[in-house]
């Protein structure tokens, strides 16, 4: 089982985040990267509008390499595009890249479905994943927004993570990322982005051992997702204010 699977496993009925992505309480730099992520993924922060070094220096109370070092960590998920002698940019994908990264998840998590379903034990391999879903379901039900559209994401790369492919899983995590910030609109949560019941489906496919109808389930999940795909336009924001940083 990969490290961030064994950490929703001993979560209890409550999946926690991968471990990709570092535990709120901490250091200047964790808080830093979740409170950016969130907010590009709720849509606070707009797509290719600039995050500069000195206004997060302030707004943390830290260091230029420190920011940087975030800005590094958001650029190789896939969040902020970062452009030489320019600075980095929360990532706005074309709707041409959006269009070639969901083929190209159409054909990645067909294979992973594939070797997934064929795996003897695959019922005791997947069962983290239950978790995961029920604690995307509760965000939901609860209206945690930032929590459900984080695990709706991370359920993909979660279903990687389970090919024991490690340069797959690199490439689902950047994929995964640029494509839901994509499709996480102001829509309300369950109409749009990704659904826990259709991931529920997914399981239930695998759990039969039926890698084809899991498959088919996939395509339709992943299809309904392009099809919402909209370029966003860029709005006025304060950035302290965004980050929950107000004084």
């Amino acid at each position: 089982m990969s490290k961030s699977l064994k950490l929703i496993a001993g979560a209890g009925d409550t999946a926690a985040p991968t471990e990709v992505k570092p535990a709120r309480k901490g250091s200047v730099e964790e808080r830093m990267y979740h409170e950016i992520y969130d907010a590009i993924m709720e849509h606070r922060l707009p797509p290719r509008t600039k995050l500069t070094e000195h206004s997060l220096c302030e707004i943390y109370a830290t260091a230029r390499h420190t920011v940087r070092k975030v800005l590094a960590h958001l650029a190789a998920d896939g969040m902020v595009d970062l452009e030489p002698n320019r600075g980095a940019f929360i990532a706005s994908p074309s709707t041409d890249e959006a269009h070639d990264m969901f083929e190209l998840r159409q054909m990645l998590e067909r294979a992973v479905l594939e070797k997934l379903a064929a795996m003897r034990d695959v019922k005791r391999v997947i069962a983290p994943l239950r978790k995961m879903v029920e604690a995307e379901r509760q965000a939901f039900l609860t209206n945690e927004r930032p929590k459900w559209i984080r695990l709706s994401a991370e359920f993909h790369t979660a279903l990687a993570e389970l090919s024991g492919n490690a340069l797959l899983v690199t490439m689902m995590r950047r994929l995964v990322s640029r494509t839901t910030l994509m499709i996480a609109s102001v829509e309300a949560p369950g109409n749009n982005a990704c659904s826990f019941d259709e991931h529920e489906e997914i399981l239930d496919a695998l759990e039969q051992g039926d890698a084809a109808l899991a498959q088919s389930r996939m395509a339709h999940h992943l299809g309904a997702c392009a099809d919402r795909v909209q370029p966003d336009e860029p709005g006025n924001f304060d950035l302290r204010s965004v980050l929950g940083h107000s004084t």
